[in-house]
C-alpha cells in the first residue's frame, strides 16, 4: 500500500492513520533540542525544493516551516498571495500548476478556503502540507499540540481535554479531536451557543459539547483555549470583556482541572479576551512549548513526506 504522505502529502489528520500519527510524534521527539541545545541540522532534504506557499497571514505556522526546511536542508521559497499571479486574478490552480512546472518537490500551503488542498492535491503531481485550510483542519498544529501533550503525560488514552473559545470557526479544534479521539482521549468542546454548533459533537465517538465553562474544566488534563476568529465571524460577536467574563480562563478557573494541567494556545493570544496573561504566564502554561515543538514537528512531517 502506497504511503498517503509521500504521494500526496498531509492533508488531514482526520485520514491520517494513527501508525502514522505515532511515527511522526516520535520522529518529532528525535528532532527536539535537549537543554542548552539548538536544534539539529541534518542534509535528509538535500537537494529539494518547498514552496511555501501562504493565502492568509502567518507567523508562527509559516516561520517554523521555514526553519524546519532549512534545518533539513532543503531549499526554501515563500510566497504570499499579495506577492503573487492570484492578486492579478489568476486562479489558485493555475497558480500551482506555474509553480510545478518550476519543478519543487513539494508544495506547504494555507488558505482560507476549506477543502483547498485535497482539491489541488487531485491535480497536482507532488505532495501538498496542508498548513491550514479555512475551517477545516490544521494537521501540523493537531501534531505538535500531542507532541507537547505527550512531553508532560505519558499517553493520550483517557486524558480529559478541554477544548474551549470558537469552536465554530477553529481549524485547530477540529484537528486536535480527529487526533485525540484516534488516541482514545475523552473531549469536551465549549463555548457561546453561537460558536458551538450541535454537529460538532459528531467530529468523533465520545466527543461532549458544553455551554458552561466551569463543567467543561472540571477535572481537565489538558485545557486548549482557542483564539476567538473575528475574521471568520458573519453574526455580530460578543465584546471582549463580555467574553472574558464567561469563556476567558482566569487563575480561579485552574483550581477545578486536575492538579497538575497544563494550559496550551495556538497562538496569536488575546490576552484579556481568551485569557488573563496571570495564566498565560504561569507555569501551567505549555504555550511556548507548542511554539518550540512547531519546528520538530514540521521537521518530522517533512522529513517523512520528502525524505
Amino acid at each position: 500500500m502506497p504511503d498517503q504522505l509521500k504521494t500526496q502529502g498531509l492533508l488531514d489528520i482526520e485520514s491520517l492513520p494513527r501508525e502514522a500519527i505515532e511515527e511522526i510524534l516520535e520522529r518529532a521527539r528525535f528532532f527536539q533540542p535537549g537543554p542548552g541545545e539548538t536544534y539539529k541540522r541534518l542534509e535528509a532534504l538535500k537537494g529539494k525544493t518547498v514552496v511555501n506557499l501562504f493565502f492568509e497571514a502567518s507567523t508562527r505556522t509559516r516561520v517554523s516551516f521555514e526553519i524546519a526546511e532549512r534545518r533539513l536542508g532543503a531549499d526554501t521559497i515563500s510566497i504570499a498571495a499579495q506577492g503573487s499571479s492570484v492578486s492579478k486574478g489568476e486562479s489558485l490552480v493555475d497558480t500551482l500548476n506555474t509553480l510545478v512546472a518550476m519543478r519543487p518537490h513539494a508544495v506547504v500551503m494555507r488558505h482560507a478556503a476549506s477543502g483547498a488542498p485535497q482539491f489541488l492535491s487531485r491535480h497536482l503531481t507532488i505532495p501538498i502540507v496542508n498548513a491550514g485550510d479555512g475551517t477545516h483542519e490544521h494537521p501540523t498544529q493537531a501534531l505538535l499540540d500531542a507532541r507537547t501533550i505527550l512531553d508532560h503525560r505519558p499517553s493520550l488514552a483517557g486524558l480529559r481535554v478541554a477544548i474551549i473559545g470558537d469552536i465554530a470557526h477553529s481549524r485547530v479544534a477540529r484537528s486536535n479531536v480527529h487526533l485525540l479521539a484516534k488516541f482514545g482521549a475523552d473531549i469536551i468542546l465549549c463555548g457561546p451557543p453561537a460558536l458551538l454548533p450541535p454537529e460538532l459533537a459528531q467530529l468523533a465517538p465520545g466527543v461532549k459539547l458544553s455551554w458552561n465553562m466551569r463543567d467543561a474544566l472540571a477535572g481537565a488534563d489538558v485545557i486548549m483555549m482557542l483564539r476567538v476568529q473575528l475574521e471568520r465571524q458573519y453574526e455580530s460577536a460578543m465584546s471582549a470583556g463580555e467574553y472574558f467574563r464567561f469563556y476567558g480562563l482566569r487563575p480561579e478557573h485552574i483550581e477545578l482541572a486536575s492538579p497538575d494541567v497544563i494550559v496550551m494556545h495556538p497562538g496569536p493570544i488575546n490576552r484579556g479576551r481568551e485569557l488573563s496573561s496571570e495564566v498565560a504566564d504561569s507555569q501551567r502554561s505549555v504555550i511556548l512549548n507548542q511554539v518550540e515543538n512547531g519546528v520538530a514537528v514540521r521537521m518530522a512531517v517533512l522529513e517523512r513526506v520528502l525524505g
